[in-house]
């Protein structure tokens, strides 16, 4: 940074595709911070180094930079300055300092890049794009990944790339632009029906695309394509092109006007478009974002099929983990578990299934006050081990050819007639507000944002809250976390949409004690069976699609409507219907028992 006349340097947790979850080729900001968390940004200052991350990664945040020179900046605490706030304030309006800001122009996206910098302009800073990290990360540092596009077949998209590619063209043509340039590797698998394995739990490829009036190419590395996908490609007529040749290819493209999703492709490819000679750019929300948002009815078939398959796991999963913690006396030694064991057992289950290709995410098994951090991920130098009784949360998700799940669920170990009362009320409050929208009826057009209270009424009505959003968006073999569509108390201007498929997953957390979550995935569909007095709007409603009890040993029926009741009843029973067939004799007589109805009056 001296060398350079630099006084800050900016390193997000983020690559040039604006991924989740990224090759481990451009996780910067956790190589120089050592946070490991999903979401963060290291600022490197002259004298200081500053992590920027939000509540659900507190807890994890404190541990992992314990002993290290780096602070922790709380961004959900409502006195928390924003990293250009506070940069502004440190380094901005000073004579003596040099008052420039470097940042690699491929980890920010062009909307990001701008406004930081009109920010720091305001503070007398100077944005610079600068990599200062790839000429220190040298040693041991990941190359970015090599595997094999494959072609994803239409047995299970339900609709051809020559189909997308005629929709798209479409929208460039309403938006008078001649081309298309996409940076999102699942936007890009999804019109092109490729897979790859170059992320973790995300079955994408790294690629760039540029779609144009009559052509479309795919930039990506040409080890990656062996026979196969080059027939495939040329099939579907993409021509391909080197992965780093992109930004040469949009400097000489043949095109007036260049659309582009400006929270998603990066400052670097937009400077490479150089609008500077006069070529127009639209700067819109990817068509192909809203496209792949809405499920056709073989992708949602595709989902209810992998979910079977899921319950299947889950069942043999929880039927196991009642067998090694249920209080058998029978056993004279019994194996020691971690949150990893249990984490790596499930996995195998969900192996057993047919299609299965990786989890969709890291496994969340939260024992006792681990539970109570939300993006938990135990590791081996810290895990705890099961024992005693307590509160066990257990997040996870399956990748299958037929689609992606994402299941919680929170479970008790130990004697039923043990569970404290706060325990029970807390479960009761985030499953009332799960079921409340689960059951939410709501007129076309309606957003998430609300929707989101019909999940936090109950706790609201106590003090209760959780920081994280009720509801994400969720790919079809594809990522775990999708939009544009949510539900959370921020503003979204995209209504929901018949076929687009949510996260249903309020939350309660007790620092140090537990934490206690409920996720089923939810389908929007159009209403049925709403009555004669609607007055003729198009209404909406969700289709659940996970199957898998709830530990009803948890569950104050007191706070409980009849009405919840009922839909308890009526859930486990199709739960019981749909899975006890695909089990054994046992497993089935398990589950029989844990989907056994609850008494409507208490």
């Amino acid at each position: 940074m001296k060398e350079k006349g630099v006084s800050a340097c900016i390193v997000p947790g983020t690559d040039p595709h604006a991924s989740e979850y990224m090759a481990e080729h451009w996780t910067e900001m956790s190589w120089i911070t050592g946070f490991l968390g999903e979401t963060g940004t290291a600022v490197i200052t002259l004298d200081k180094a500053l992590l920027w991350t939000d509540s659900r990664y507190y807890l994890q945040a404190e541990a992992e930079l314990q002993g290290t020179t780096v602070e922790l900046m709380r961004e959900s605490d409502i006195d928390c300055p924003s990293i250009p706030e506070w940069l502004c304030s440190a380094i901005g309006n000073r004579e003596s300092e040099i008052g420039k800001v470097a940042v690699n122009a491929e980890m920010y996206s062009v909307n990001g890049y701008r406004d930081l910098k009109a920010t720091l302009e305001d503070g007398g800073l100077e944005l610079v794009s600068m990599d200062l990290i790839s000429p220190l990360w040298t040693e041991g540092r990941p190359a970015i990944p090599t595997s094999l596009l494959y072609a994803y077949e239409e047995q299970y998209t339900g609709e051809s790339v020559e189909s997308k590619l005629h929709r798209v063209r479409q929208a460039l043509q309403e938006r008078h632009c001649d081309a298309l340039v996409l940076s999102a590797l699942d936007e890009i698998g999804w019109l092109l029906n490729i897979r790859g394995k170059d992320v973790d739990y995300t079955p994408c490829l790294i690629s760039y695309v540029v779609v144009e009036k009559e052509k479309c190419t795919i930039f990506v590395a040409p080890n990656k394509v062996d026979d196969a996908a080059y027939a495939y490609l040329k099939r579907v007529g993409v021509a391909i092109a080197d992965y780093e040749q992109v930004f040469d290819y949009l400097q000489h493209i043949d095109a007036d006007g260049i659309m582009y999703d400006g929270g998603k492709v990066n400052e670097a490819l937009y400077e490479a478009i150089n609008p500077s000679i006069s070529r127009r750019v639209n700067v819109s929300p990817s068509p192909v974002l809203k496209m792949q948002s809405v499920k056709n009815e073989v992708e949602l078939q595709g989902e209810r099929i992998a979910m079977r398959k899921d319950a299947v796991a889950l069942t043999k999963f929880l039927y196991w983990l009642e067998n090694e913690f249920g209080g058998n006396e029978a056993k004279s030694e019994k194996q020691e578990h971690t949150e990893i064991s249990l984490a790596q057992k499930l996995g195998e289950f969900r192996a057993m299934g047919e299609n299965y290709t990786d989890d969709s995410f890291c496994t969340i098994a939260g024992w006792k006050g681990n539970g109570a951090i939300v993006h938990y991920h135990a590791t081996p130098e810290a895990c705890a081990t099961i024992e005693g009784e307590g509160v066990l949360l257990l997040d996870s998700g399956g990748q299958y050819l037929d689609g992606t799940t994402d299941i919680t669920r929170t479970i008790w170990i130990g004697e039923a007639a043990n569970i404290p009362a706060a325990v029970k009320r807390d479960y009761t409050l985030v499953l009332k507000g799960h079921i409340a929208l689960a059951c939410a009826r709501f007129p076309k057009g309606t957003r998430g944002n609300q929707l989101d209270v019909l999940a936090r009424q109950f706790m609201w009505a106590e003090g209760i809250t959780y920081g994280h959003g009720t509801g994400h968006g969720v790919g079809h073999f594809m990522g775990c976390h999708e939009g544009p569509q949510n539900i959370r108390t921020d503003n979204n201007p995209n209504p929901l949409q018949v076929g687009n498929i949510c996260s249903d997953e309020p939350g309660i957390y007790r620092t140090n004690e537990y934490g206690i979550r409920i996720e089923n995935l939810i389908a929007v569909r159009e209403a049925k069976g709403l009555g004669a007095y609607t007055t003729g709007e198009a209404y909406l409603e969700f289709e659940t699609l996970t199957l898998c009890p709830y530990d009803t040993h948890m569950i104050d029926l007191n706070r409980m409507t009849e009405q919840e009741i009922a839909w308890i009843n009526a859930y486990h029973e199709w739960v019981y219907a749909e899975v006890a067939p695909l089990l054994s004799e046992e497993e089935a007589a398990f589950l029989k028992a844990k989907c056994q109805p609850l008494p409507l009056t208490h």
